[in-house]
Formats: structure tokens, C-alpha cells, sequence
């Protein structure tokens, strides 16, 4: 049996991460959105411009799962002012959490969680906290199974389409 290894992201990874960033986001929401809006999506959100910018923020962090020297998914977290929405210095955001679709129930995406979690405690983080797709079923009851709750929702453009996510939270015990 092969171990998944999880390893943090360098710029000398960036194609990489670009890779399967735009591999994993497509296999996620291909079959639910326009070819338009998820190719607009795709090339403005995973450039090597704005990864490599993410890359080079302080306040954000990269994680690779890796099975022997192939990269099967990944993890972004996000700190302080470089949260998306909440701003908190206290919290730690989950952006991304994905994994490709071979690796699929096979205890990737909670491996990759698992690290996020221990980075939190690390941090002293006083919560955990995410968005996720309403019509994103399976990663809602990942994070449900795993102690998150609803708490809000925000919107999300996919292009030209608005889409709303349901933001949760998990609080950390130290």
C-alpha cells in the first residue's frame, strides 16, 4: 500500500499547482456550469500570475498530497488579511480543499484536512472556517462529518454566474 505524503508548496512547484488546480476544479464543477464561465474561471483564477502572487503571500499557504512523487490533490489556507472574508486574526480560512477524482474516497481530502487542522492549532487559532457550494453536496457532509456548522452564506461568481456558498466554521480547542 502506497503512503500519501502531504508537502508544502514552493514556487519551484507552480506549474504544478497550476496543474492540478485547474484539473480538480474542472472535474469538480465542469458538468454544473457553462464551458464559458468555468474556462473564464479557470484562466483568470489558476494564472502563474495570481498563484504566484498567492505563493508569494506571507499569509497563505500551499499543501500538496502527494502518492509516491505524484501530486493527487492539494490544500490552500489562508491568515490574517489574506482571508478572503472574515479578517481574522484569530481564525484560519480552509480556501481550498481538492482532490483529483481517481483519489476520490480514498482519505485524501481528509489527510489534506488534517493538516490544515494541526496548522490552526499551531497558529492558536480559535476557529477554522470555509465556504462551500450549497449544490456541493459531498464536500458539505465532509465538513459536517468533520464538526463544521453553517453560520452564513456569501456569494460567488463563476464567471458571469453568481453562485452562493454556505460559509462554516469549526471552533478549535486547545
Amino acid at each position: 500500500m502506497a503512503i500519501i505524503s502531504i508537502q508544502k508548496v514552493t514556487h519551484k512547484d507552480i506549474h504544478t499547482l497550476q496543474e492540478i488546480s485547474k484539473q480538480t476544479f474542472n472535474e469538480t464543477f465542469s458538468a454544473v456550469n457553462t464551458e464559458e464561465n468555468m474556462k473564464m474561471y479557470l484562466e483568470e483564477s489558476f494564472s502563474i500570475e495570481k498563484l504566484s502572487s498567492e505563493l508569494n503571500d506571507a499569509n497563505a499557504e500551499f499543501y500538496f498530497a502527494l502518492l509516491d512523487s505524484s501530486v493527487i490533490g492539494y490544500l490552500k489556507l489562508n491568515f490574517g488579511t489574506s482571508q478572503t472574508e472574515m479578517k481574522d486574526n484569530n481564525a484560519l480560512e480552509i480556501e481550498r480543499i481538492y482532490v483529483s477524482k481517481a483519489y476520490h474516497g480514498k482519505n485524501v481530502g481528509q489527510l489534506l484536512y488534517d493538516k490544515a487542522l494541526q496548522i490552526a492549532k499551531e497558529k492558536k487559532a480559535d476557529y477554522v472556517w470555509l465556504g462551500v457550494w450549497e449544490e456541493n453536496s459531498r464536500a458539505i457532509r465532509f465538513y459536517t462529518k468533520n464538526g463544521f456548522v453553517a453560520f452564513d452564506k456569501h456569494l460567488f461568481k463563476l464567471g458571469d454566474d453568481e453562485q452562493t456558498d454556505i460559509m462554516m466554521r469549526l471552533e478549535i480547542n486547545h
